[in-house]
C-alpha cells in the first residue's frame, strides 16, 4: 500500500516549521484536495484548512487549486507550515480534539440512507443540510457519515454534490476505485441521468424544453456567490418537461441536467421567465410569499432519482427519492385549490428542441 511521499522545501521555511511538499500516493488519488488536507492536518478546523486554500497557500503542482479539486497519483501538494501552531493550542499540555458531530446530525444523516451496498451509500438528503463543512458549517453529511462509520471513515467521499436548500438522492463512494470510476463518467457525461422534481412560477407555456445557456459561476454579489446566464461562461444543459399545472399560479416540472453547474436549474428556471418556488435567490420574493400560502417553508427542488451504467460491469444502478412529505402537501393543496381551469392536453405536448 503506498503512502504519501514527503519531502522538506528548505528554501521556503518558517521560524515555526517548514514548508512540506507531500506527493500523492494510490491510496489519495481521486480523494477530493480537503479531504486530503484533512488527514495531513487533523486537528485543523475545517474553515482554517479552506482558508487556506482561498489564499493560495496550499499549492497543487505549484499552481494555486480549489477546496474540490480532484488529487491524482503522483501530484505534488505544497502543505503551508502550521503545525506548529496548531501544536501550541492546547493549555497544559492537553490534547487537540476535533469537534464531534452532534448525535442529533448522526441520526438524521444515518436514518437518511435509502441504499447501501459494497460499492455505494445513497442519502435521500433532507433540505437544509449540507453535503460537506465549510462556509462557517463545522459538519455536514460526509462528516456525519464518517463519523457514524469510523472504521471506513477514510474511504468515504461524496460522488457528487447537492446546494443545501436541495432534498434528495446523493451518492457516497465507499471505495476510492469506485470514486474515481463515477467521476470518470461524470467528466465524460455519459450513462448518468439526473432528474429533479421542481415547482416554477406560473403557467409553463414551453412544453418539453431544452434550456442551453453558459453560465457564469465565479461571480460574487455582496460577498456571496451568485450565478448568471452570461457568454463565455461554462457550457449547462438542462431539459424542463411539465408534469403538472396549477392553473396560472405555478407549474411542477421534471428536470434532467446533462451538466452540474452551481445553481443550474435555479438560474435556467429563472432565465425562462419561471424562477423556482422558494428560490430566495434567484426567485420571486411576490411568489414566494404567495406559496407559504400553500404551506411552502423551503425551496421546491427535489432530486428524484439518478441512474447509470457500472462501466466495469455493464449493469444499472438506479435509484429513486420519493417528495418529501413538505413538498407533497404543497402539490395536494394547489390541487385542491380554487383556480383557473387547466391547459388542454394538446398545449403540453413535446416540441422539437
Amino acid at each position: 500500500m503506498s503512502k504519501p511521499m514527503e519531502k522538506q522545501d528548505v528554501t521556503k521555511s518558517s521560524a515555526k516549521s517548514p514548508v512540506r511538499h507531500v506527493t500523492v500516493g494510490e491510496d489519495d488519488a481521486g480523494s477530493r484536495l480537503d479531504r486530503f488536507l484533512t488527514r495531513q492536518y487533523p486537528v485543523l478546523p475545517r474553515t482554517r484548512l479552506y482558508r487556506l486554500v482561498r489564499k493560495g497557500e496550499v499549492r497543487v503542482n505549484g499552481k494555486r487549486a480549489s477546496i474540490d479539486t480532484r488529487l491524482a497519483s503522483g501530484d505534488d501538494v505544497r502543505l503551508p507550515p502550521v503545525q506548529l501552531e496548531v501544536a501550541a493550542a492546547p493549555a497544559s499540555g492537553a490534547a487537540s480534539r476535533a469537534p464531534r458531530v452532534p448525535a442529533s446530525l448522526l441520526q438524521t444523516v444515518t436514518s437518511a440512507i435509502i441504499h447501501e451496498d459494497e460499492r455505494l451509500l445513497v442519502i435521500n438528503k433532507p433540505a437544509g443540510l449540507a453535503v460537506h463543512g465549510g462556509s462557517g458549517l463545522s459538519f455536514g453529511v460526509i462528516e456525519a457519515l464518517r463519523a457514524a462509520r469510523p472504521d471506513e471513515s477514510d474511504s468515504l467521499e461524496l460522488v457528487h454534490r447537492l446546494d443545501r436548500d436541495t432534498s434528495g438522492v446523493l451518492l457516497v463512494a465507499r471505495k476510492p476505485a469506485v470514486l474515481r470510476m463515477l467521476h470518470a463518467g461524470l467528466r465524460e457525461g455519459e450513462g448518468f441521468e439526473k432528474r429533479y422534481l421542481v415547482l416554477v412560477r406560473g403557467s409553463w407555456q414551453l412544453g418539453k424544453k431544452r434550456i442551453d445557456a453558459p453560465l457564469r459561476t465565479d461571480l460574487r454579489v455582496g460577498g456571496e456567490r451568485t450565478v448568471k446566464v452570461m457568454a463565455g461562461g461554462k457550457e449547462a444543459t438542462s431539459d424542463f418537461r411539465p408534469v403538472q399545472a396549477f392553473g396560472r399560479i405555478a407549474s411542477l416540472l421534471e428536470v434532467s441536467i446533462l451538466t452540474g453547474r452551481t445553481h443550474q436549474i435555479r438560474v435556467h428556471a429563472a432565465y425562462a421567465g419561471h424562477p423556482v418556488a422558494g428560490d430566495p435567490k434567484y426567485g420571486d420574493q411576490e411568489f414566494n410569499e404567495q406559496m407559504r400560502e400553500f404551506g411552502l417553508e423551503r425551496m421546491f427542488l427535489h432530486a428524484s432519482s439518478l441512474s447509470f451504467t457500472w462501466p466495469d460491469r455493464g449493469t444499472e444502478f438506479s435509484v429513486n427519492a420519493p417528495l418529501p412529505s413538505e413538498l407533497a402537501r404543497v402539490i395536494d393543496q394547489l390541487a385542491h385549490a380554487k383556480k383557473p381551469p387547466p391547459l388542454r392536453p394538446s398545449r403540453w405536448k413535446s416540441r422539437e428542441r
